[in-house]
């Protein structure tokens, strides 16, 4: 809270600036189409609608409001902001077409081409010299990590620590009645006070087991004088099957922990959206994959098909389709390759397997190993979008509370992936997924499939 007010007058001039160089660039895009000798000649100079004006900038404006642009905990990196934005103008542009398709269909095409690409440019533009100049003076206010306090030292309390570390927050430490439990520990709940003045924290979580709910009130009127966000989070993790949901009844919040993970609704629409975008892939990529089966063919001996049993939604199994990446057989050397992180875990994955082949090495860079899992999705075994199907061994391992994950159909990318995807195994990251389904919507689903193309490009722990 303390770096709040910046944080506001940051958001506020950002789109003050986005809406006057959207207009900015309207104009500057309509003296491009004047001047370049593209399209059809205009023999007179024509202007620019105050109209057209208006409404591309509410669109534009709204698309952003829309796609949380302005969200400084979804802009903390540069890369972030810079998808953000892309992703935002490309909906504004589909948005915009349509809009003067049926209101003013005299509007050049190229005219609204050149402005898509000269906004863009603007847009990212001024972002990248206000950061240089915010990283320069040492006062970001994106960037500022949160020192965060937590009371509490539980399960609960550990992982909400390491999803928050993971989103770039800084863990100053946790407060407990056992001192001894951990060397984090900065002292008992009640000095809570102290510690948020002398450590200058900005937030504080509490996750105090049930039989210390009654303590609630006295630490939180405690620090009601200072400048922190105080957060509750109530400790029914590991109760909660699909997700949870809060209703008022008669002035009182009701928490229910068996709601559906989808409605009949966003299960039709799902699988919609995966038949018809399945479909359209499944088209478009023939030619790819016909030459990535011949390729595979001549890099190995072996089938070019690699079929797999996999764990789908409520448990089901099905046959997984995969282009081969290793040579034949190579399953039944899996013990030799899992090894085990420090808490007993295993980690059936390696960036130096040697069974992958040389083929095999670069689709699995490229992900292309996943293509034929297009067959599935149209089969209505996995989605597009979802949880990662696992393999039934390891699901045999899993803590109850991990097969939450199963709630919906399973897919060939999901939040997971574009997260961090190997460097995360999957079975020991299972919150990835859970907040997936807590937050599913058809537009999460279009985002996911947006930045899956930047987490392939990146190439970051896909192996």
């Amino acid at each position: 809270m303390r770096d709040q007010p910046q944080r506001i007058g940051y958001i506020l001039l950002a789109m003050l600036l986005d809406v006057c160089c959207t207009i900015a660039t309207l104009e500057g895009a309509r003296m491009l189409r004047d001047a370049l000798p593209y399209g059809m000649e205009i023999p007179i100079e024509v202007s620019t609608p105050f109209e057209v004006v208006m409404l591309t900038a509410a669109i534009w404006f709204g698309i952003f409001l829309l796609l949380s642009v302005y969200d400084p905990n979804r802009n903390r990196t540069l890369l972030g902001e810079i998808q953000s934005v892309v992703t935002a103008s490309l909906l504004g542009l589909l948005v915009l077409a349509g809009a003067l398709y049926f209101s003013y269909r005299n509007v050049s095409r190229l005219f609204i081409l050149y402005f898509y690409a000269l906004n863009l440019i603007v847009l990212l533009g001024w972002r990248l010299i206000a950061r240089a100049v915010l990283r320069l003076s040492g006062n970001d206010p994106l960037r500022r990590e949160h020192r965060v306090l937590l009371v509490g030292s539980g399960e609960l309390g550990r992982q909400i620590a390491a999803l928050m570390a993971e989103h770039g927050h800084h863990i100053i430490g946790f407060l407990d009645d056992d001192l001894t439990a951990k060397t984090d520990i900065l002292g008992r709940p009640t000095d809570a006070p102290q510690i948020v003045q002398s450590q200058h924290i900005d937030d504080v979580i509490i996750t105090l087991p049930y039989q210390s709910y009654d303590r609630l009130e006295p630490l939180i009127l405690s620090l009601q004088k200072f400048p922190v966000q105080i957060s509750v989070a109530p400790n029914y993790f590991n109760l909660v099957l699909y997700r949870a949901t809060v209703e008022d009844f008669g002035g009182v919040p009701l928490i229910n922990l068996r709601d559906p993970a989808l409605t009949g609704y966003q299960r039709l629409v799902k699988r919609a959206f995966d038949l018809v975008v399945g479909s359209l892939l499944l088209l478009l990529s023939l030619p790819l994959l016909l030459l990535i089966a011949v390729v595979v063919r001549l890099d190995s001996p072996g089938s070019i098909i690699f079929k797999q049993q996999r764990v789908g939604e409520n448990g089901r199994l099905f046959t997984m389709l995969k282009f081969r990446t290793m040579r034949q057989d190579a399953e039944t050397e899996q013990p030799t390759i899992n090894s085990y992180d420090a808490a007993g875990h295993v980690l059936p994955k390696r960036s130096d397997d040697p069974r992958v082949t040389r083929v095999g090495f670069f689709l699995r860079r490229t992900s292309l190993d996943e293509l034929p899992q297009l067959v599935n999705v149209l089969r209505g075994e996995m989605s597009l979008v979802g949880p990662r199907p696992e393999m039934p061994w390891l699901v045999e391992k899993y803590a109850p509370w991990q097969h939450k994950r199963f709630a919906i159909p399973q897919g060939m990318t999901g939040w997971w992936q574009i997260n961090g995807r190997a460097d995360k195994p999957m079975h020991l990251h299972t919150e990835d997924d859970l907040y997936y389904i807590q937050n599913y919507s058809l537009l999460l689903d279009v985002i996911i499939l947006w930045r899956t193309l930047f987490a392939v490009i990146r190439r970051r722990g896909a192996y």
